[in-house]
């Protein structure tokens, strides 16, 4: 799978721009703020419709526009696949696959596989837990509808069981039969998600492993462990045993909504003990293997965006990741870079076709 080309009308400093791309490696090359990152990032958008950097709509339009479009052409599996992202001011967001609207966007998430590897990862390491779930959850979702569509059932739920304690706070009263009717198809949407995150960290923890390996040669032990509340209780349980706490709270203090994966380094917590070379080799392997992941499962290379790569590894490091696309181990490549000799060193080191884009 490639993208064949792209058009920009309006995306945030971009007024109007058209590309031809490469069907393997494609750098943008400028200095700082002249759109490198914004290119990137709508072909992100194309992929799962909305941005990676600032999923507000309204925010991604030109300050100067009351509308954006980004536009795609891929071929995937010998076809030709439109694809049209447009917003327009005050107006909801349109994703329409060869010039038929969706009417659910999650129906679109996982047909364009992309793996995007950004210096805003570091936010993985040292934000809160709902970072780290919402990587698990992108993941596994771009090769499971169904799981996707749990997901944003049970926050629906979760939601609307908040704003029933809310009310029996501001009104003094209590219904535990309507508490239950959320209490019980919470319990059976949460278990769902436990068991699946748990069957993909099963799998995705030894592809993390290795690529870890390859990228450090081998250098220290690293480990993802996966803390939920449901391993030592039932949500149905969890759900009980907290009443009280969440009626005084006014929100539901327990189930996979708190979960949270555990990045280690020799035992210990990346985020205190890795060094920033660590950490930037950590947030690449874990890029990796989530390409390596869905490659798998959608028997298609992903698309792998690079934004300024060079601030996160060296040069070395980067050729061993651009060297694998002449293995066929990885697919099209777009690469962001400020310096354009850099950039087209490592990526001549390829020996792959390549096009070079002065912004």
């Amino acid at each position: 799978m490639f993208l064949k080309n792209l058009s920009l009308v309006n995306y945030k400093n971009l007024n109007s721009a058209s590309f031809e791309f490469d069907t393997k490696i494609n750098c943008f090359v400028g200095n700082n703020g002249v759109g490198k990152t914004n290119v990137l990032d709508s072909i992100y958008h194309l992929a799962f419709g909305k941005s990676y950097f600032n999923p507000i709509t309204s925010q991604n339009i030109n300050h100067e526009a009351d509308f954006f479009v980004v536009e795609g052409q891929f071929e995937k599996l010998q076809k030709e696949e439109q694809i049209l992202v447009s917003a327009k001011r005050g107006q909801k967001k349109v994703i329409k696959r060869n010039n038929k609207p969706y009417e659910k966007f999650s129906e679109h998430i996982g047909f364009i596989p992309t793996v995007i590897i950004s210096p805003a990862d570091r936010d993985l390491i040292i934000e809160g837990s709902e970072t780290r779930r919402k990587f698990m959850d992108g993941v596994i979702s771009q090769s499971d509808n169904i799981y996707l569509n749990k997901l944003i059932q049970y926050g629906k739920l979760n939601a609307q069981r908040n704003s029933l304690l809310k009310y029996f706070a501001a009104n003094h009263s209590f219904d535990r039969d309507t508490l239950e009717v959320y209490n019980l198809q919470l319990s059976d949407l949460g278990q769902y998600i436990f068991e699946k995150r748990k069957a993909f960290l099963k799998e995705f923890i030894p592809i993390f492993n290795k690529r870890y390996a390859d990228i450090t040669k081998n250098e220290e032990q690293v480990d993802i462990s996966y803390k939920s509340q449901l391993f030592d209780n039932s949500l149905a349980s969890l759900l009980e045993a907290n009443l009280q706490k969440d009626m005084a709270l006014q929100y539901t203090s327990v189930g996979t909504h708190k979960d949270d994966l555990s990045f280690e380094i020799e035992g210990h917590p990346i985020k205190k003990f890795g060094s920033q070379g660590q950490q930037k080799s950590f947030l690449v392997a874990l890029k990796l293997a989530q390409f390596d992941f869905i490659k798998a499962i959608s028997k298609v290379n992903p698309i792998l965006l690079l934004d300024d790569i060079f601030d996160k590894l060296d040069e070395q490091r980067v050729a061993h990741i651009v060297a694998l696309v002449a293995t066929d181990q990885l697919g099209q490549i777009f690469i962001s870079d400020t310096h354009a000799d850099r950039t087209e060193a490592v990526v001549k080191s390829s020996n792959q076709s390549y096009k070079l884009f002065k912004l």
